[in-house]
């Protein structure tokens, strides 16, 4: 079986496909000094975009992963989440609190689609 591999480095892919499946390496927002609506916006801007990059969309993903820095935010994200979400095509999901790789960090969403 093939494997892709996107935007390798050496610690990481930013994405992997293989068996019809991508599998995306954790998304953080692109302007971390933001607070959590606006970080998790942009967040879910870079996944549409990286699953775009190999042939998938939202509304194919199949569990999502959400680490959030601080459970007293779960409403924000999930007011964004819910809005971004298409009606019927929720994936299995679960969110937990995290400390983040940095500090001004409050979400990470790391998702697995099929193309």
């Amino acid at each position: 079986m093939e494997i892709k591999r996107y935007e390798t480095q050496k610690r990481m892919s930013r994405a992997v496909v293989h068996n019809n499946t991508v599998y995306l390496c954790g998304q953080v927002a692109k302007d971390s000094t933001k607070d959590m609506k606006e970080q998790t916006i942009t967040t879910l801007e870079k996944i549409e975009e990286l699953l775009a990059s190999v042939g998938s969309n939202k509304d194919k993903i199949l569990s999502a992963t959400i680490y959030v820095k601080d459970m007293a935010l779960f409403q924000d994200m999930n007011e964004v989440w819910d809005n971004w979400v298409n009606e019927g095509f929720a994936p299995a999901r679960a969110c937990v609190e995290a400390k983040m790789a940095r500090e001004e960090l409050l979400v990470e969403v790391s998702v697995v689609a099929a193309v």
